[in-house]
């Protein structure tokens, strides 16, 4: 386990990007979901890297009272390769252990370019756009990105769909999460066309990691997954 710096780094936009040389082989992560601050869900995730190939996976369950309303697991896992631009994702899929039938999943063809998106018996192909990341790939793409441009653009696998997202990025403040205190890189989509607002901030002594993330739907109700512990190892 590595332990959490006990100070913060003080870091400017153009250094906080971590080199691909540098990046861990494994990653355990845990998070708690709020809602109107009452916590609602929490999350597992687990990264692990041997040689060029990587494996994703999170498991997201209710607490409390809602989880006599939502139970079982929901199941996000990626699949790929790494290579001089990071995580190239081959598979993806999200799954609830109580609805198997409503799972989705996508294929990604980077020979071909082609993007084959799963929903029950439906197979739809669509062309692979360049730099393509999953919802799952997409968080820990971070790791290997410069970040040294104030603007972010990427298309991403959302569900069953393909998106493009597009996030101004800036120093962000000193965070304090149950996880310990970062110093951090603030990265927004707000005033770029998207239906919900996300918001992610990066820890950037642990290798652009996110440790908050806030999730705003068009009507006003905003979902917030914090870091609770994180392991990394070299």
């Amino acid at each position: 386990m590595r332990r959490l710096l006990p100070g913060v780094v003080s870091l400017v936009l153009l250094g906080a990007g971590a080199a691909a040389a540098a990046t861990p082989t494994s990653i355990h992560a845990s998070y708690d979901i709020y809602k109107a601050g009452i916590t609602i869900g929490e999350v597992e995730e687990t990264y692990q890297r041997v040689a060029d190939r990587y494996t994703l996976v999170s498991s997201t369950r209710a607490v409390g009272i809602f989880s006599l309303f939502k139970r079982g697991k929901l199941i996000v896992r990626s699949e790929g390769i790494i290579d001089a631009q990071g995580l190239k994702p081959l598979f993806f899929s999200a799954v609830h252990e109580d609805n198997a039938k409503e799972g989705r999943s996508a294929e990604l063809d980077w020979a071909s370019n082609k993007l084959a998106l799963i929903y029950q018996d439906q197979r739809n192909v669509v062309e692979l756009p360049a730099k393509t990341q999953d919802r799952l790939s997409a968080m820990y793409q971070f790791i290997f990105l410069p970040l040294t441009s104030p603007v972010l653009e990427f298309p991403m696998i959302n569900g069953a769909y393909l998106l493009n997202f597009k996030f101004q990025i800036s120093t962000g403040p000193l965070l304090k999460t149950p996880a310990g205190e970062f110093a951090t890189l603030y990265v927004d989509n707000k005033n770029q066309g998207a239906r919900e607002r996300t918001e992610l901030w990066l820890a950037t002594q642990f290798h652009n990691l996110p440790c908050k993330m806030i999730v705003t739907d068009p009507g006003g109700g905003k979902i917030t997954q914090v870091l609770t512990r994180l392991d990394v190892v070299p």
